[in-house]
């Protein structure tokens, strides 16, 4: 019955870390849109200042407001992306550790 226990627990940890690394994908996936909406939030604001520039005058205060809380927001996307996946590979990293002072299975099990 050890077998059968030991091949459990051996499929319940392969399931953990194929689930960690799937969430650990969506976070990725969820953090470049993030940097997406960020870039084009920049080059709004970039094309509102340069046509601004280009007649002479300044960006009205409403837009250039409402333009740079757009990229401060995507801006707040990414780092809080970038927290999960620090926080992520800590949690990875604690978990790989018991693993490396286990001792090996012997084949005779």
């Amino acid at each position: 019955m050890a077998i059968w226990n030991k091949l459990k627990d051996e499929l319940n940890r392969a399931g953990r870390k194929a689930q960690d690394a799937i969430d650990e994908g969506k976070i990725r996936l969820d953090m470049m849109r993030s940097r997406q909406a960020m870039d084009r939030a920049a080059q709004k604001l970039g094309y509102a200042v340069y046509r601004a520039r280009k007649l002479g005058g300044d960006v009205p205060s409403d837009e250039y407001a409402r333009l740079s809380s757009e990229v401060a927001n995507a801006e707040g996307e990414v780092e809080r992306y970038e927290t999960l996946l620090r926080e992520a590979a800590t949690r990875r990293k604690a978990s790989a550790e018991p693993a490396a002072d286990a001792p090996p299975a012997s084949p005779a099990e």
